[in-house]
């Protein structure tokens, strides 16, 4: 697998207003509303996209459902690594199986048209391998 480089970094939170108080208003980051309470920016240097994503926004994209499950370590970031084309993406899910990772889904396409799976890590992010075409 060749990691092109860190596309995209989202605290996530069960507290949007508090979270968006810190990163928004305390911090002064550029974020912007994007889906909902999901804030984000593609304007702070050094990174691709930084977000603040809901936990319900975050268990509906890696389960289909509002609520994170309660077997599921909850997570407080998410991090992904983009590819060099959609079919990395596979190709990578298919890598990290056999070290014996768990992904929490499959290589899917967003209604943006990002290409993402993702896994929980050892700490407890979910860690995203990506492509996404408007970052090429």
């Amino acid at each position: 697998m060749q990691i092109e480089f860190v596309a995209s970094v989202a605290v996530i939170t069960d507290n949007a207003a508090a979270s968006r108080a810190l990163y928004l208003d305390a911090l002064g980051l550029p974020l912007k509303q994007l889906d909902g309470d999901y804030y984000a920016s593609e304007e702070i240097g050094g990174c691709k996209h930084f977000g603040v994503w809901p936990l319900e926004q975050a268990a509906e994209a890696c389960f289909g459902t509002s609520t994170w499950p309660q077997d599921v370590a909850r997570p407080q970031l998410s991090l992904e690594f983009e590819l060099a084309d959609a079919a990395a993406v596979a190709d990578g899910v298919a890598e990290l199986r056999s070290h014996g990772y768990q992904m929490l889904h499959d290589a899917k396409v967003e209604p943006w048209g990002q290409t993402v799976a993702r896994l929980l890590s050892p700490e407890g992010a979910v860690v995203g391998l990506s492509y996404a075409p408007s970052l090429h």
